[in-house]
């Protein structure tokens, strides 16, 4: 996911949105997978995660050993420009491509 256009090292999406879109994806994904898709080690995906998590924008249910997550389509963009926004038609529109 965290890929360049070979012009330099910078992306349009954070590392938690890219956080945020594996786990829409995959709700049951562990948070080593989501390191090794994002290109972050795997306490970068568990501190984006648990950011995710205070802030509203995902949930998390254990089931057994595994872990399995809900995201809040509802949940607003942070940047004051697009707060009015809700992230659910953005991970549509980024799913659909």
């Amino acid at each position: 996911m965290a890929t360049t256009n070979g012009s330099g090292s910078w992306g349009f999406l954070t590392n938690h949105a890219h956080v945020l879109l594996c786990v829409a994806r995959d709700p049951a994904t562990r948070t080593r997978d989501i390191a090794a898709t994002v290109g972050i080690t795997e306490r970068a995906a568990q501190k984006i995660v648990a950011d995710l998590l205070a802030e509203g924008y995902i949930t998390r249910v254990k089931e057994g050993r595994r872990n399995r997550y809900t995201v809040n389509r509802s949940g607003h963009l942070r940047h004051p420009v697009f707060n009015r926004h809700e992230i659910g038609p953005l991970i549509d529109i980024l799913e659909t491509g």
